[in-house]
């Protein structure tokens, strides 16, 4: 691929600018949203079990605690439409602040609810409550944070520039880990008291900055033509769901090893660490936290060898990656090692990363400007509900059925991979294709359509 395709000029020096400028604020606010989203996940696996869910035993306590982080992922798709809607129809800039504001306070209450102790089946209800609101921000926050950023960037720098939101995730997660491994530090009476709680309150702080850069940047330039040009047009879901219902159940199904295999990585390997080899919660922590470097390095060195190799090649290749180390991840955690540990997640996440760091200018460039935020937000979100929001739980669930036999969750692990590998295979090369009104003549063709139309 040229270092600029025929017909697209090179960007000039204020608008390199610009789009470091949307590509910062993108990644700043998705860091702070993923923060939110898995200071919950890893609080499930650690705290919520106990405090929420005290009167069942530790396995079926943590089944629950996994069971209301997965009910966020229920919400998703809900927040994707709506959001999506009013992204295609008002703008994507001020969406991003609404859902980041109601991501920051639906966490900062968590940190405020009484436990099970003190308002008995209310605290588990009300927690449910919050893990709902959290879900629908997220769910409207994804499709945009990624549109900006794809719609902003130079055709031949979309998959760079749309990896730069993918990085907010594991930056959050690294902040979250961070946060959440500080205060677990303290006495373990004096954590579960009030110490947990704290990392949930800083949350106000973040969102605080999150929504000050973002009201700081400019619209979307493709969707102000689209604006511009006012066509007339009916509800975005309903349009996509017309018009493309294909991309929509592939781009579902490229997500089953991403999202399935990154909360087993990230999430599971917790109770795994903590519970079933009886490691120190610190060292099982140490180990994501020191991954999470890995992985946000790992995205956007994807995300730029999507843009010169194409999308394809770069996610199967990550699908692969999944599938392989199914059984070696198990095994290196196994070892008791800190290091190997370490290494095992570092790996998975490298794998994951091959997926991720493309994903946005993928998805993005499977949709017209008109429906884009409710096509990609719908395939993106539809499948969280699927693979990352039941990973945790199903592995949970073939731990304690196995009799902690860790090889029911490896062939889990490379059925997700199996059905991410045949969703990518049948979809179309799309990363030279123009972001315009209608869908891309790639992604309306098969597997092996247009492979080489430059963009513009």
């Amino acid at each position: 691929m040229e270092p600029h395709p025929a017909g697209t000029p090179a960007p000039s020096q204020s608008s390199q600018h610009s789009i470091l400028k949307v590509a910062a604020a993108s990644f700043i606010g998705t860091a702070i949203e993923w923060y939110d989203f898995f200071l919950y996940g890893m609080a499930a696996a650690l705290v919520f079990n106990r405090l929420f869910f005290p009167s069942f035993d530790p396995l079926t306590g943590t089944l629950a605690a996994f069971a209301t982080f997965a009910v966020g992922f229920v919400a998703r798709p809900v927040g994707g439409v709506v959001f999506g809607h009013f992204g295609d129809k008002l703008g994507r800039k001020t969406m991003l602040s609404a859902t980041l504001m109601i991501m920051g306070a639906a966490t900062f209450l968590v940190g405020l609810l009484p436990t099970y102790e003190s308002i008995g089946a209310w605290a588990p209800a009300l927690l449910v409550f919050l893990r709902l609101l959290q879900g629908f921000g997220l769910g409207g926050e994804w499709g945009g944070a990624v549109l900006m950023a794809v719609e902003h960037a130079p055709a031949h720098r979309r998959g760079f520039y749309g990896s730069w939101p993918q990085m907010g995730a594991p930056a959050g997660m690294l902040v979250a880990t961070a946060v959440l491994s500080a205060f677990s530090r303290m006495p373990e009476a004096t954590f579960l008291a009030w110490g947990w709680r704290i990392p949930f309150l800083l949350s106000a702080v973040l969102i605080g900055i999150g929504v000050f850069i973002r009201l700081s940047v400019a619209e979307s330039p493709v969707f102000e033509q689209r604006k511009r040009e006012a066509q007339e047009s009916g509800p975005p879901v309903l349009e996509v769901l017309r018009k493309y219902p294909r991309q929509i159940l592939l781009a579902m199904g490229a997500r089953f090893a991403e999202n399935g295999c990154y909360y087993i990585i990230s999430t599971f390997v917790l109770t795994y660490g903590t519970e079933r080899l009886g490691l120190p919660r610190t060292s099982v922590l140490n180990g994501v936290l020191a991954a999470n470097v890995v992985h946000l390095l790992a995205i956007p060195v994807f995300g730029a060898a999507s843009d010169r190799f194409g999308r394809r090649p770069v996610y199967l290749a990550g699908a692969v990656g999944c599938g392989l180390l199914a059984f070696p991840f198990f095994w290196l955690l196994d070892t008791k090692e800190v290091f190997l540990i370490g290494l095992a997640i570092s790996l998975g996440f490298i794998a994951h990363a091959a997926m991720y760091g493309p994903q946005a200018s993928f998805f993005s460039e499977l949709f017209g400007t008109r429906v884009r935020y409710s096509g990609a937000s719908l395939g993106y979100q539809l499948a969280s509900v699927f693979a990352g929001g039941l990973s945790p739980v199903i592995a949970t669930v073939l731990l304690a059925k196995s009799g902690g036999q860790s090889w029911p969750i490896s062939i889990y692990v490379i059925g997700l991979s199996v059905i991410t590998l045949a969703s990518v295979y049948l979809s179309a090369e799309t990363f030279r294709e123009r972001l315009t009104d209608e869908a891309p003549a790639a992604a309306q063709a098969g597997a092996g359509g247009s492979q080489g139309r430059d963009a513009a």
